[in-house]
């Protein structure tokens, strides 16, 4: 059963917690991570690189002993390393790592002052008032450690970010796609309208031969257990414990089996109320008036039964789209084939994977435009960030390379740090000098709304503030976003004309969808960027595109869908 990407990154990036939690080398540390976010965005399978006896240090970040590592847990599925340790340390303290406001010397200290091991151990202890007594610690850490592991441990179900569940997806629907007789294979549920994670995986095949493509389906090498298997549907649980379950309908009702797997519920209850007021019965196998089949071979067919457009998946969430597709003005959708450049890059002249030369070549070959150089600033030292001095080299570099390049305009830019008082991390002088400035928050999430808010209103006061990134610092499945009236940011980045950043890095997809719609309506720009740190990153331009079509986003609603100098005129504030 080959290992895909994901679960080799997942290997890891627990390595590296482990290894922070012991203070090993922070160089280290940072290797296995760097490592591990690079693995998330190579678009080859790393076991088909290794099958074939490739080089696998011409990934960046990789060098030969994490290549090692890599060959080690393709071949075994496990790492010999990870497993000691695990023994070493506790296989528990690398979630107890994950937890807000827990670093690796606050996790080492309480595992040696009260044996905390696990996320139970830690809530225990804060719930009983250990916490406040250890050094390090006082009564508002313990309180917001507490309320932290509460919410983790509180999840009904760890849903799987998207862009974690798509390797999966993508292979199961190609493998059963070689099967004999399959028409067609779709990944339907949330998964198809991009839904920033995932539960179960819900298949669905078109065949007249049902229990053939059944058989097939248990038969991959990825089941660990099978749940259920009928004469048209099944059920198993993969290695990584994700739940797909697969339904097979003749191609006659493949359309109306496609829409009611989709969902939302809410959506298909909308469409299905629609049908019983013209006297029809929507449901998977097709669409019918008493005993007469009117149709379900595609989608199109059962929208146009209820007077419908097509609705496309991401938007069917029954927030007015129904009424929408009844009128005409359901929106014209960005697709990746509308974005003409990124805004948000960065190097390795801070935390990035690649050089200044490989990042605007890479953007180049994906047909971009133009691309920004946006590497951070010296307040967030945690990723290099360049002081004012540095900067300056740094932008030299980028206007030498900038002569040299014909084929893709080349921004000087940077991802500028606000401050705690909302000043930003870099002279007037220099911001003035940028094609882009770039603004985030990266410390201090933890401040009260009305505090986060008016630090960001003050920041998006500065007249060569142009997109804010990421705004609400969210991290999915592992940090809850910070505390913030977004709705008064949104109003206030349309009254200077300051752009909002949807990120499109997969665990962060910030803006969400509802506030992509807030944006929208409230008429403001929104800039869909990766926030790439290598050649692969630039990549996840879908992963944002999706959410953008989630949130109702059209090409004139987003900056980096126009020509340079026409974004460049709107980003211009003086």
């Amino acid at each position: 059963m080959p290992i895909h990407n994901t679960e080799i990154a997942d290997i890891l990036d627990e390595v590296a917690d482990l290894l922070d939690i012991e203070g090993e080398n922070a160089f280290r540390v940072r290797a296995y991570r760097n490592a591990a976010r690079t693995i998330r965005g190579v678009a080859r399978p790393l076991h088909a690189m290794v099958a074939t006896g490739e080089d696998l240090r011409a990934i960046p970040g990789v060098g030969e002993h994490i290549a090692a590592k890599i060959v080690e847990i393709v071949n075994t599925g496990r790492l010999a390393a990870l497993t000691q340790l695990e023994k070493q340390v506790g296989s528990g303290l690398a979630d107890v790592l994950r937890v807000a406001g827990m670093g690796p010397k606050r996790v080492k200290t309480l595992h040696g002052k009260l044996g905390v091991s696990s996320l139970a151990d830690l809530e225990k202890a804060a719930a009983e008032g250990k916490l406040h007594h250890v050094p390090g610690f006082g009564v508002k850490t313990e309180a917001k450690v507490l309320a932290s592991v509460r919410e983790r441990m509180s999840r009904e179900e760890q849903r799987t970010r998207w862009a974690d569940a798509e390797p999966t997806a993508r292979a199961i629907a190609e493998y059963l796609r070689a099967t004999p007789d399959v028409a067609a294979v779709e990944i339907a549920g949330s998964f198809r309208r991009c839904k920033e994670t995932v539960g179960d995986l819900d298949v669905l095949a078109a065949s007249e031969r049902a229990a053939a493509v059944g058989r097939r389906f248990v038969a991959y090498e990825d089941v660990d257990e099978i749940l259920s298997q009928g004469p048209t549907r099944a059920s198993v649980r993969l290695r990584s414990g994700m739940q797909v379950d697969m339904r097979v309908v003749p191609p006659r009702s493949f359309g109306s089996a496609l829409h009611y797997l989709t969902g939302s519920k809410a959506h298909n209850i909308a469409v299905r109320k629609l049908g019983v007021e013209r006297g029809l019965k929507i449901n998977e196998y097709g669409v019918f008036r008493g005993r007469n089949r009117l149709g379900g071979r595609t989608e199109s067919e059962v929208y146009a039964s209820v007077g419908l457009h097509f609705v496309e998946p991401e938007l069917r969430e029954d927030r007015g789209e129904i009424e929408a597709a009844r009128t005409g003005r359901l929106p014209n959708l960005v697709t990746l084939s509308s974005i003409r450049g990124d805004l948000h890059v960065h190097t390795d002249a801070t935390d990035g994977h690649d050089t200044l030369e490989a990042m605007v070549r890479a953007a180049a070959e994906r047909g971009y435009e133009y691309v920004a150089i946006s590497d951070h600033t010296q307040n967030a030292r945690v990723a290099g960030g360049l002081d004012a001095r540095a900067m300056r080299r740094h932008l030299k570099r980028i206007e030498r390379l900038r002569s040299r390049v014909d084929s893709i305009t080349v921004l000087a830019s940077a991802e500028v740090d606000i401050l705690k008082d909302g000043s930003l991390d870099l002279p007037d002088e220099l911001l003035r000098e940028l094609d882009v400035v770039v603004c985030a928050v990266h410390d201090r999430l933890d401040l009260p709304a009305e505090k986060q808010t008016a630090r960001i209103l003050r920041a998006m006061d500065h007249p060569s503030f142009h997109i804010l990134a990421h705004a609400t610092g969210r991290l999915i499945n592992e940090r809850s976003p910070s505390e913030l009236d977004l709705e008064h940011v949104i109003r206030h980045a349309v009254e200077r004309g300051v752009a909002l950043e949807l990120n499109a890095q997969p665990a962060r997809l910030d803006l969400s969808d509802v506030h992509c719609r807030a944006a929208r309506d409230a008429g403001a720009r929104i800039a869909i960027s990766t926030d790439a740190h290598g050649v692969g990153q630039l990549d996840y331009m879908r992963y944002g595109v999706g959410q953008a079509r989630r949130g109702w986003l059209e090409p004139k609603d987003v900056l980096n869908c126009r020509p340079w100098k026409e974004a460049h005129k709107l980003l211009r504030r003086n």
